[in-house]
């Protein structure tokens, strides 16, 4: 969320950006500058009736105290306090108007997307997004590569059709090599991230209440594209992504300056219901509602969070240079970043099957967006006023499309796939052979 006074103050900036972002101002905006202009009057009005109120008070306790010698002097103290009676009815009603204005700013607030970084270039789609960097070559091969949805079956590890007779579309059953894989893939990503790039593992819940969806974004406006499960009388979801419990662990709290930046990981399911999706990616594993993933997530000092998004983006690339993917880091423009976001990178790894690059991580900063929503904040040292961090986070990366990029890439003339020698230890073998389902 984008802070009142930033908004009020720089109103055709606000305006500018969005329509960078490929969105229209009076929508997003909406009533905002009458809504504002109205709420500070309620609230300028009910300050000024207050003030009445308290100097009729003293008024009439001075009366009461020097005592009630004539009629004249009962009689004026009678119409202070009809006075006084009458500016408390107007200040309620002030004050309730106020709050009802306040509400509807916030709710417009609430909908305004992040103000696009100085870098970002723009843009209205995938299209006009910037390649920053290639890492490797794609591999070269004497017979015409096949996409994972028909090596996995016909190596006996992934199972798609099971899945659908316990579940439904979009969620798949992996089997031997296939779930070994995915499990050396996850404690491969978080070894290196715990111990080579300082992060410190978190093992979160699945299930997380509404503030904490409130608090990085996802609600209210993507409630469509989650998993809702009742509890009693309150509501819990199903984790997206673990950006969100991550980042709410410190949610209502303030920082010292010394312990930034925090870099925290994790491995978790994500769940999501790809609501307007339907007809996208339908074949193999690249668009599940159940997947894997390891997270990234940094709370940094404003001054630094540029410095941090470099080096969490390239902490996720080194997973990919570490098991020998080729891919390329492309800068999002404004049209076809998310809300939240400030700046966000792609990493796309190369998949032969497909012929294609797949978006494999996003890394992205919020600056304070998130932070004010979730109210984290910070400590400044030699400073009495907190101020808000900003947040970063990024897939470190998906596990179940890094999967299929090994499948893809390492696959070989006799169908087998070869193991990356970064995974061998993990997974205990060096090729993966067809296996009987």
């Amino acid at each position: 969320m984008l802070d009142l006074n930033f908004v009020r103050e720089n109103l055709p900036l606000v305006e500018e950006k969005l329509r960078q972002r490929g969105m229209d101002p009076a929508a997003v905006l909406k009533d905002f500058r009458e809504v504002d202009t109205q709420r500070r009057q309620a609230i300028t009005e009910a300050e000024t009736s207050k003030a009445q109120r308290n100097k009729a008070s003293e008024e009439i306790a001075k009366l009461k105290k020097a005592g009630q010698d004539d009629a004249a002097k009962a009689a004026h103290v009678g119409r202070l306090l009809d006075d006084a009676k009458g500016l408390r009815e107007k200040i309620s009603t002030l004050e309730k108007t106020a709050g009802d204005l306040d509400a509807r700013l916030r709710e417009i607030l609430v909908g305004i997307p992040n103000i696009p970084h100085a870098s970002v270039p723009v843009g209205h789609s995938a299209d006009d997004n910037i390649e920053v960097r290639k890492w490797g070559t794609a591999p070269k091969f004497d017979f015409t590569p096949q996409p994972h949805w028909d090596l996995g079956p016909d190596l006996g590890i992934l199972d798609m059709e099971r899945a659908v007779k316990l579940t439904g579309a979009r969620f798949a059953v992996y089997w031997d090599l296939g779930a070994r894989l995915e499990r050396a893939l996850a404690n491969f990503m978080l070894d290196l991230h715990t111990r080579e790039h300082g992060y410190t593992e978190v093992l979160p819940p699945y299930l997380v209440n509404s503030d904490s969806m409130y608090g990085t974004g996802q609600l209210p406006k993507f409630a469509a594209d989650l998993f809702r499960v009742r509890h009693g009388e309150k509501d819990l979801w199903l984790i997206p992504t673990a950006e969100v419990p991550v980042t709410n662990l410190y949610r209502d709290e303030t920082l010292e300056q010394k312990q930034l930046p925090i870099s925290l990981t994790a491995y978790t399911p994500c769940f999501r219901s790809e609501a307007g999706s339907y007809g996208k990616d339908v074949r193999g594993i690249i668009r599940q509602h159940q997947f894997q993933k390891v997270e990234l997530v940094k709370f940094a000092h404003p001054e630094h969070s540029y410095e941090e998004h470099e080096k969490l983006t390239r902490n996720a690339e080194e997973v990919l240079q570490r098991l020998g993917l080729h891919y390329r880091v492309v800068t999002l423009c404004t049209g076809d970043m998310g809300a939240a976001a400030a700046k966000t990178y792609d990493i796309e790894v190369w998949l032969p099957g497909q012929q294609l690059y797949r978006e494999i991580s996003s890394c992205s900063n919020f600056e304070a967006y998130q932070a004010r929503r979730a109210n984290i904040r910070y400590r400044p040292e030699g400073k009495n006023k907190s101020e808000f961090v900003h947040t970063l986070n990024g897939s470190g990366l998906a596990v179940g499309r890094t999967w299929v990029a090994i499948v893809e890439n390492y696959q070989q003339a006799d169908g087998s796939v070869l193991i990356p020698e970064a995974l061998r230890p993990y997974i205990g073998a060096e090729r993966i052979t067809a296996r009987t389902m």
